[in-house]
This record gives structure tokens, sequence and C-alpha cells, in this order.
């Protein structure tokens, strides 16, 4: 399905030197917010003090963390758990004080609201959890990547796998780099944001790559740059459809799905933006630049010996 149809090519890699200067300035941005200021981690992964508590009837939980965070306790997450009258707080540790010290001043201060509240439960998440966590969770990006490129390899070329990577971590290193450099937390949720990214601009590129094969076949005397042209400029319609429907609903989590989903939206708001921008500019540009061929992707027919092509 489109929208509308671009009758004349759009010259996109005559200014792709320009867009990669910038690509490459922006990522050593992010890098060194990451380096010097680091990402600000959650409870999950610090550790801290995990409380669940029950309220008769449904529970308000902008009233409830209203309370909590006038305790003192900085960073701190609140969220529907389970039923409407189920809440769950995570505290980060502060200082000596217990998790069972913690949890009285939370209920003490939840009480003067609602004397019904209950306590369901008390966990502590130690440091060494939090850490595990880190660790799993880079695994995860380190297998996400692997799998990408062998897929790509296998159904393209080692060099649309190389660019599509290079396009993929872009995206995920501008997303890491906002939010060191502004300090928001750093979730599951917003991991679990950067791993959904990772593939949905894998899937951008490889309608890109699809293309681009196609084009080989169809325009066998043009030059690469004019069919890696073509088929970006073929592809737009169907991009603004999925991309701006996309956007929508993330922007509509961003906008009202309250603080539990508003990092989560907001690390899938920038990686879905610079995911259109990557598969273009960067996965595009750097096919490009590592000399994919017609020959790389359209096998050349075979002849026999007297001469004629050899039927399949």
């Amino acid at each position: 399905m489109e929208f509308f149809r671009i009758r004349r090519v759009i010259p996109f890699m005559r200014n792709a030197t320009a867009f990669n200067v910038i690509s490459i300035l922006s990522f050593v941005a992010a890098v060194a917010f990451l380096a010097l200021r680091g990402l600000h981690l959650s409870v999950e992964f610090t550790g801290g003090t995990v409380i669940e508590v029950a309220y008769p009837q449904a529970a308000e939980v902008a009233q409830v963390r209203k309370a909590v965070e006038g305790l003192g306790y900085g960073d701190v997450q609140v969220q529907a758990f389970g039923t409407s009258r189920d809440v769950l707080i995570r505290i980060p540790l502060r200082g000596a004080e217990t998790s069972a010290q913690q949890s009285e001043r939370v209920m003490d201060a939840l009480r003067v609201q609602d004397s019904k509240v209950e306590m369901r439960r008390v966990e502590f998440v130690g440091p060494q959890i939090g850490r595990e966590l880190a660790e799993n969770g880079a695994m995860a990006l380190l297998f996400v990547v692997v799998g990408i490129m062998l897929y790509l390899a296998m159904r393209f070329e080692w060099k649309f796998a190389v660019a599509a990577i290079v396009a993929n971590l872009h995206d995920v290193v501008i997303i890491l780099g906002f939010f060191a450099a502004f300090q928001w937390e750093f979730s599951l949720s917003v991991l679990a944001a950067v791993l959904a990214v990772l593939g949905y601009s894998v899937n951008e590129s490889v309608v890109v790559f699809d293309r681009i094969r196609e084009n080989f076949r169809k325009m066998r005397k043009a030059s690469t740059v004019d069919v890696i042209d073509s088929a970006i400029t073929a592809t737009i319609s169907r991009t603004i459809i999925t991309h701006g429907s996309t956007q929508i609903m993330v922007l509509s989590m961003l906008l009202f799905g309250g603080p539990t989903l508003y990092y989560f939206a907001l690390a899938l708001t920038i990686g879905i933006l610079f995911g259109i921008y990557s598969s273009v500019f960067v996965a595009a540009a750097v096919a490009m630049r590592l000399g994919v061929t017609r020959e790389d992707l359209v096998k050349p027919v075979k002849k026999r010996d007297d001469g004629e092509p050899e039927l399949p």
C-alpha cells in the first residue's frame, strides 16, 4: 500500500558524506557522555528495597508516588502491580538504612493517606543481583547483534551484514548517549526498548536491502549509486506508513502512559527516529562504501560448454 509514488529518484547518496560526518560526530558525543557521565541505573541494577502494598479500593498511584518521594529517597519507582488495588514500590539503597527500616518509613507515610493500606511483601535486591542483570542485559544485546549479522550474511551478503550492524549499533549508542547526557533513569523496561529498537531498525534495513537487490536485477546498466537511490526512493511511502503509525502509538504511551511507561516510550521514540535515519544514511551508505556490486547479489548465469545458458 502506498499513499503516494515519487516519480523522480531522489539522490540520497549525493549527500551521504555529509550525513556520515553528522553520524560520526553524534556517535562520538554519545560515547563521550557514556564514558564521562555513565548511565543512571535504576533499582533493578543498583539494588534496593521492593515493597508490595495493597489497598481496599483502587489505588491512586500518583498519590502513592508523591508520598514516597516525600521521604527523600531520590529516584523511586511506583507502579500498579497485578490488580488496580496493588502497588509495587522500588526504593534505592541509602546509607546504612536497612530494608526493614525503609519499609517501615514507607508504610508510615502511606498510612497517613489511607490507614487501611496493607504491606504484602518486602524484598531486598542486592547489588550482586543488579550486577548480574546488567551482565545478562549486555549478553542479550551481544546475542541479538550476532544473530542479526548471521541472518543478513546468509540472506544477502556480508557487506550488507556489516552495514546493518553499523547502523543498528549507531541507533543503540545514540539512545544510551541520550540517557547518559540527561541522566534519565535506565531500567529493565528501557533495556527492553533498546532490544526492540534493534529488531525494528534491522527490519527497515532489510526492506531497503531487498529493494536494492531487486533493482540490481532490473537496472542492469545503472551504477550502484543510482540503484541505491532508486531503492530508497521506492520505499519512502512504506516508511512513512509504518514508522508514522508506530510513532503515533509510541507517542501516546509517552504522553499518556504515566511515569511507568515514560522512559520506555522515550527510548522507543528516539530509536524509531534515528532508525529511519540510519537505514538510509548509515546502512545504505556503508554498503555503498564497502563496494557492494551487482555481482555480490545476483549470481551470474552459468553457461554450458556449447555456449547456451544453463537451465535451472
